[in-house]
């Protein structure tokens, strides 16, 4: 099978997306905060209830990167948008088109459920991604402020301390 090819995750890609999400995370030199498992990804992902979805790019029938995504809401918009949580391409498939592949599918994937938004985050030292991003026609949300709790804040909050 030559070329590029976009196709749904399945159960049976656990292991690859796991391999990329590791690979993803050497790149934006966070390794360290991968915990992730196999059992940890079937669950979430194939599971009874699945919180997010998996596009996987085959170029000539090798892994090639992957899209991780789910659906958010916009209350402004009244409808759902989908958030891109992880693009990955692998370094030897970079230039050959595969990210703007996996994009397009996402913006299709939007235009059917009627989403009013695509949208993600990219780390700011990212030069490549944003230029890439850029040329897409995405904008930066400058004016907004990225909060996170988790860990032991997370856990803090949620017993109401």
């Amino acid at each position: 099978m030559a070329g590029t090819r976009i196709r749904e995750a399945t159960g049976e890609d656990v292991p690859l997306i796991l391999s990329l999400v590791r690979e993803l995370a050497e790149y934006e030199r966070l390794s360290d905060e991968v915990v992730a498992t196999e059992e940890g990804l079937r669950e979430n992902l194939f599971g009874g209830r699945r919180y997010a979805e998996v596009l996987i790019a085959e170029h000539n029938g090798a892994p090639a990167g992957f899209a991780l995504f789910f659906h958010n809401f916009s209350t402004f918009l009244g409808k759902p948008g989908i958030y891109l949580e992880d693009l990955y391409v692998k370094p030897e498939f970079r230039g050959a088109g595969i990210g703007r592949k996996l994009l397009v599918r996402l913006a299709r994937l939007a235009r059917e459920r009627d989403c009013g938004r695509l949208e993600w985050w990219v780390l700011d030292w990212n030069e490549p991604s944003i230029g890439f991003y850029r040329k897409l026609g995405a904008v930066p949300m400058d004016d907004w402020t990225v909060y996170r709790i988790s860990g032991t804040a997370l856990e803090d909050l949620a017993s109401g301390a």
